[in-house]
């Protein structure tokens, strides 16, 4: 049993040393972390989504914005995409692959930012998401685990994370990720929080 803990630790390792060392989706994080302190800035809102553990960690991104992450601040404007009445009505009456669309709909507005999550790139419903977040001029930051041309052409900050063959692997990276961003908007607004 020891032998598996330590192969899938060196595995999420691996990841991790692929991401750290890749200058160009560092610069990505960097960029996604600019576009969001801009949006905050305007007052605008941030909305994030991602099916079933990508979902867990859009909503564990909101909450860390709207809540505290590290220290006590002001609550910042953001929410994901999982009210269960709205996702099970849409999923109903439209179907499954609108369920995100939808809700930006409703509720995006110009220069507010969707943080989009996808392990596969292949998300039929994160790629409509994302189509219509840039007909409501939303920015468009997303976060998948494989190269998709398809999402890459509709973000602002395309984030690629890929770490093994499975999805908890690129779930594991992108909580890191969305983890850091947090926290360069942490410092960028209450500073006096990392003195």
């Amino acid at each position: 049993m020891i032998n598996h803990i330590e192969s899938s630790l060196r595995e999420a390792q691996t990841g991790l040393n692929s991401l750290l060392t890749n200058p160009i989706t560092l610069g990505h994080i960097e960029q996604a972390a600019q576009q969001l302190i801009s949006v905050f800035e305007q007052k605008g809102h941030v909305y994030s989504c991602g099916n079933g553990g990508s979902m867990c960690d859009a909503m564990h991104f909101a909450e860390e914005l709207t809540g505290r992450y590290r220290k006590d601040r002001a609550a910042l404007g953001a929410a994901a995409i999982s009210d269960t009445s709205h996702m099970s009505c849409v999923g109903n009456d439209y179907g499954y692959e609108h369920v995100f669309s939808r809700y930006l709909e409703a509720h995006g507005r110009a220069g507010d930012a969707l943080v989009a999550l996808s392990t596969s790139g292949t998300s039929k419903n994160i790629i409509r998401a994302a189509r219509t977040a840039k007909t409501l001029g939303v920015r468009v930051i997303i976060l998948s685990g494989k190269p998709s041309p398809e999402l890459q052409g509709l973000a602002d900050v395309y984030i690629c994370t890929p770490a093994g063959h499975f999805a908890d692997r690129v779930q594991e990276l992108h909580i890191k990720v969305l983890h850091i961003l947090i926290e360069l908007i942490e410092r960028k607004f209450f500073p006096e929080n990392y003195e």
